[in-house]
């Protein structure tokens, strides 16, 4: 008697253990936001969510206890069912369900325990938020395209008569699908009206992608720009890869120093504009591509052109829009704005709070012939407010680091005359200078002269002395010529 009483006990036990489970999973299955339902072995429904009555329209009432066919709008075969006849899983299944038939997917799993077939489990999808979530995510694809251009119209600054015009044609072109040829020397700002030409086209929402000629090898060039076939070359991948003009299909690419393009490139360059198609490298059949091509240049293509550097016939097709940006020494009216402008992005990457410049210091950068362009002002108002102490609110003169060019001084005469021979300014009684001090004036004197026999020209000075430019400028600073030459 007392055996069976613990029996009973243990059978009690063992069912309020499955009770707690089973309250324990449904607690589980109501909770989730993915709409459920799960049949037994016989096919029969034992389980449904609140998430499964939104999306069908039907309640506990219209499906407990009820085939798995009780659901399904069209005519067609229960995935329930199909799964408790082959024991093995669905995925993906598009049906109609409810009295609203509404379109979903539908995965179904068979529910084993103990190798016995238990029932089976569905979680369903309603295909309109699958939908839904596929424009968001092409809708944030397309922001995220979006920002590849980062620069408009209104970041363009310059209120010179020859920037108005550049940023008019640039606007006018923006409008058409012509290709462009921006004209510039290195600096001027060609990128930043790429950008803004694509982003103020119809194109604006696709790709923008730039490519730099002059950084690639003819032949990695070739492939990146038209991509190749799967096993062309020796390191290619099996699957092959997109060329840039595919990725920017529907888009824009900018194709900046252009002139330095071979001319086997410019001939697949041409067809591209003329057929509006591609062949990719070890490929035979032809992609056709929609891109708006916008090219740039620091180099005379004209001259290239006659001298047999670039072809004629491309040349053509690129010159549709020719947009010429002016280089700062031509518009020095917009400095001042540029070099505000600059303060503002300056303060805004090194946290300063940097209020304007002296008029003195405007005057320096104002006088100077900035052969770097925007670039260099850009590098030298850096440097300002990297040289200004956090207490300070206007780059003074001395915040500016020296302005000199490159390749060209002008030697302006001493109060002393320089004669034809060295020897006459240099003191050569050792009671008065020692050697270092000899040494260190005919150091001087000889660069003073291998600046005026080279017209100024510190590369060719530099040559005359057999020494490099890096080190002829290390010995002007050094030698303390300031006094004799300016910087233009």
């Amino acid at each position: 008697m007392k055996e069976k009483i613990n029996n009973k006990d243990k059978w009690l036990q063992e069912f309020t253990t499955q009770k707690e489970i089973q309250s324990t999973l449904k607690a589980i299955i109501r909770s989730t936001d993915d709409a459920i339902s799960v049949v037994d072995e016989n096919g029969l429904h034992t389980i449904i969510n609140p998430a499964y009555t939104r999306l069908t329209g039907l309640i506990e009432e219209d499906v407990l206890g009820k085939p798995p066919t009780i659901d399904i709008a069209d005519e067609g075969e229960s995935m329930h069912l199909k799964v408790l006849r082959t024991k093995k899983p669905v995925h993906g299944v598009r049906m109609r369900v409810g009295p609203n038939r509404r379109e979903v997917i539908v995965n179904v799993a068979p529910v084993i325990v103990d190798g016995v077939l238990k029932g089976s489990v569905a979680v369903i999808h309603d295909v309109s938020e699958i939908e839904y979530l596929n424009e968001e995510l092409k809708r944030v694809k397309k922001r995220v395209r979006h920002l590849e251009s980062k620069y408009t119209f209104e970041d363009i600054v310059g209120k010179s008569r020859g920037m108005v015009v550049a940023k008019e044609q640039a606007r006018k072109a923006a409008q058409t699908p012509a290709t462009v040829l921006l004209q510039g020397e290195s600096g001027t700002g060609k990128e930043l009206f790429a950008h803004a030409i694509h982003h103020a086209s119809k194109r604006k929402n696709q790709q923008f992608i730039r490519v730099n000629c002059s950084a690639l090898v003819d032949t990695l060039l070739e492939s990146e720009l038209f991509g190749y076939e799967g096993g062309s070359f020796t390191g290619a991948k099996k699957t092959g890869k997109k060329g840039l003009f595919e990725e920017a299909n529907k888009g824009t690419i900018f194709l900046d120093e252009i002139g330095v393009m071979s001319l086997n490139l410019q001939a697949k360059l041409l067809r591209v504009l003329q057929e509006k198609e591609i062949i990719r490298v070890g490929g035979r059949s032809s992609i056709n591509v929609d891109v708006r091509i916008i090219s740039a240049t620091n180099i005379n293509l004209k001259n290239a052109v006659k001298e047999g550097r670039f072809r004629d016939d491309l040349y053509y097709r690129l010159y549709v829009i020719p947009i010429y940006i002016p280089p700062l020494r031509d518009r020095k009216e917009d400095t001042p704005l540029l070099v505000n402008n600059l303060i503002r992005k300056y303060n805004q990457d090194f946290g300063r709070n940097v209020k304007g410049i002296l008029l003195e210091a405007l005057n320096i950068l104002s006088s100077y012939s900035w052969p770097g362009n925007v670039r260099e002002l850009e590098n030298v108002i850096e440097r300002a407010v990297i040289n200004m102490k956090l207490n300070e609110e206007l780059i003074l003169p001395k915040h500016i680091p020296p302005l000199f060019e490159l390749n060209k001084v002008e030697v302006i005469e001493e109060k002393t005359a320089i004669s034809s021979e060295p020897d006459n300014l240099i003191d050569y009684n050792l009671d008065k200078n020692s050697l270092k001090k000899i040494k260190d004036d005919t150091e001087r004197i000889a660069l003073i002269h291998a600046l005026k026999a080279a017209n100024g020209d510190s590369l060719k000075a530099a040559k005359k002395l057999g020494i490099s430019p890096r080190s002829f400028y290390y010995k002007i600073k050094k030698c303390n010529i300031k006094k004799v030459y300016e910087y233009k």
